[in-house]
């Protein structure tokens, strides 16, 4: 449906060095993409969804001057599945894929396709910055962090990447550029361990009087920065971050990628680690909501997302360039710090008017803000279509005319005049996964029983994980906080709705 986009005014010759003037324009007639993944941002969390105590200007410019979803979904409720599924466009239990350790191995195989492979077909230069948490290394041999990291992220797709290898609670707690750990002392090699302590970094079980911020078990690991992180890393002191100064390593990075490749067409994954704990925001940003640290991490991811806009306006692109902002999964307000959240939430609903939150099967595990920017085609508006992170795969290949395999991007499908058409219409139905299967169709939200318990979720985080023995029917056009379990009144619809995840969950290929 698309013909091509009106062009615009972009850099003519690769520049490096923030001080170097804007080049002379060239015309470039395809869209840049920028995704914006926010890490545990929950449906509630912006002002433009309704956030209390806390203003998110620059988002809700893109908001207010893009496409506002209301009903838009990450495909998982927690990290690593959605962040899957999205470079992947396939469910992530097709891969078995779930939240990994900080020495997982690679979890998508080398040359499979994915969104910047395919892109990389059209042309475009590709990059992430931030988090990146999809394993690293083929498995066979544990990592030597002290050579060159691989495969990676430059195996799937990516021309550049400069990451947190995990997250931000994981060791090692050190940044990785392309295949080499930054600022690494050959003198003082990295070594990192899930199995048991190893080198002589205090730990919290140690000595939590050491510690900024209270750990749980898990989290009681090397004490890096005054914060104990799960496992344990021996070495590697020069190349210890420091949690403050994320929000400019990460962002120098992306507008430096931006301004490099202005010529050209680029897509950049702009993976934060913010608001994911430990919520250790820069101090500029100490007190700028009423939510104490977890408000201020996202007056922080707000200001980073407001820099690398700024970039784009001065490389002279943001009008032909497709920003996506969204998040991971729901909110977790206690994940394994104690870092106050829920003691100064006030009125603030992370998850909005929705049940659960991150790893759940309820709603708020997986309905996140959805925001699409894009003012060469894209005009204002709120859409409550259906919608879902796994189809921006083959939206976009859509937009570019690139035709997808049967077996590449298998549950990814053209939703293009919804995620661009703020009156477009979403999917019939879509999969929550969480620590089971949910379906979406239409208003109804049917959950698969489970045997599972997870109680530490309930226990831990505070958070219904939304597991029952018994089938879950809900009706959210009356009852959007799940709260009245109509199962037993329509056993029709628990069946149909049970054999359309058993039919998906056997699809091998994609059904066009």
């Amino acid at each position: 449906m698309f013909k091509k986009i009106l062009a615009t005014l972009v850099a003519a010759q690769v520049v490096s060095g923030c001080g170097a003037p804007d080049p002379k324009p060239v015309v470039n007639d395809k869209p840049n993409v920028v995704i914006f993944y926010v890490d545990d941002l929950g449906w509630g969390d912006l002002s433009s969804y309704g956030a209390v105590g806390v203003e998110t200007p620059n988002v809700d410019e893109l908001a207010n001057n893009g496409i506002r979803f209301t009903d838009a979904h990450s495909s998982a409720a927690t990290c690593t599945p959605s962040r899957y599924s999205l470079l992947a466009g396939e469910y992530a239990f097709r891969n078995n894929a779930a939240v990994l350790k900080g020495d997982a191995k690679l979890i998508i195989e080398p040359g499979s396709p994915t969104l910047p492979a395919m892109l990389k077909k059209a042309g475009y230069e590709t990059a992430v910055v931030g988090k990146w948490h999809l394993g690293l290394g083929d498995g066979q041999n544990p990592i030597d962090w002290n050579a060159d990291v691989k495969p990676g992220p430059l195996e799937v797709g990516f021309d550049y990447s400069y990451l947190l290898p995990a997250t931000g609670d994981r060791v090692p707690t050190v940044y990785l550029e392309n295949y080499r750990v930054q600022n690494l002392d050959i003198n003082d090699p990295l070594s990192v361990s899930y199995k048991g302590k190893i080198g002589d970094r205090a730990t919290g079980h140690e000595h939590p009087e050491l510690l900024r911020q209270g750990a749980d078990p898990q989290h009681s690991g090397s004490i890096i920065n005054g914060i104990s992180r799960i496992g344990y890393m021996a070495g590697g002191k020069s190349a210890e971050w420091k949690d403050e100064d994320f929000y400019t390593v990460f962002t120098d990075k992306a507008n430096q990628f931006i301004k490099n490749n202005s010529h050209q067409p680029f897509f950049l994954f702009f993976s934060f680690h913010d608001i994911h704990v430990p919520r250790l925001p820069n101090e500029r940003f100490a007190g700028k909501s009423e939510m104490g640290l977890r408000g201020d991490a996202i007056v922080q991811m707000d200001w980073i997302t407001g820099q690398v806009i700024d970039q784009l306006k001065k490389s002279g692109v943001l009008d032909n360039t497709i920003v996506i902002f969204t998040s991971d999964n729901g909110p977790v307000l206690t994940d394994g710090y104690d870092d106050l959240a829920i003691e100064t939430l006030g009125a603030h609903q992370a998850g909005g008017p929705y049940r659960g939150g991150k790893y759940s099967a309820f709603e708020a595990g997986t309905r996140v803000p959805f925001i699409v920017h894009y003012p060469a085609k894209v005009k204002p508006g709120v859409s409550d279509a259906l919608t879902s992170q796994i189809d921006v795969y083959a939206s976009i290949a859509k937009l570019l005319d690139i035709p997808l395999a049967n077996d590449e991007a298998i549950d990814s499908y053209d939703y293009s005049h919804a995620l661009f058409d703020a009156k477009g219409e979403g999917r019939a139905e879509l999969i929550e996964e969480s620590y089971t299967l949910s379906l979406r169709a239409g208003d109804w939200k049917y959950i698969q029983p489970s045997k599972k318990k997870h109680k530490w979720v309930k226990n831990m985080k505070n958070i219904e994980v939304g597991l029952s023995e018994q089938p879950q029917l809900y009706d959210l056009s009356s009852d959007p906080s799940e709260l009245t379990n109509l199962a037993d009144k329509h056993p029709e619809l628990v069946a149909k709705f049970q054999a359309k995840i058993d039919s998906l969950v056997a699809q091998k290929s994609r059904i066009n």
